[in-house]
């Protein structure tokens, strides 16, 4: 399970993106893309077309870290596709 503290931001991307991006890529989608900010510490959640991976993306004060988690079995359950960002309290965010 990846949980985070209860008062860590959580942003869903509901766009799927190309999941070949890395770190440096997922930066720029964040800052340009969706008008994020990516060394706040927020965490940013990054869906594949299909539904049993994800990418997470967070600077914990000295670098950026990207974690991978693919499902073996079943899949992850998205909010519906549409622009922007999602907000998920870090209380609410189970993965």
């Amino acid at each position: 399970m990846i949980s985070f503290g209860p008062m860590v931001r959580v942003f869903v991307a509901t766009q799927p993106i190309d999941f070949r991006k890395g770190v440096h890529g997922l930066v720029a989608l964040v800052a340009e893309g969706l008008s994020g900010k990516p060394y706040s510490g927020d965490v940013y959640v990054f869906r594949s077309k299909r539904s049993d991976r994800l990418k997470l993306l967070v600077f914990d004060g000295s670098g950026m870290v990207l974690a991978t988690k693919w499902l073996e079995n079943g899949g992850f359950a998205w909010p519906p596709v549409r622009e922007g960002t999602m907000p998920v309290t870090g209380r609410n965010w189970r993965c």
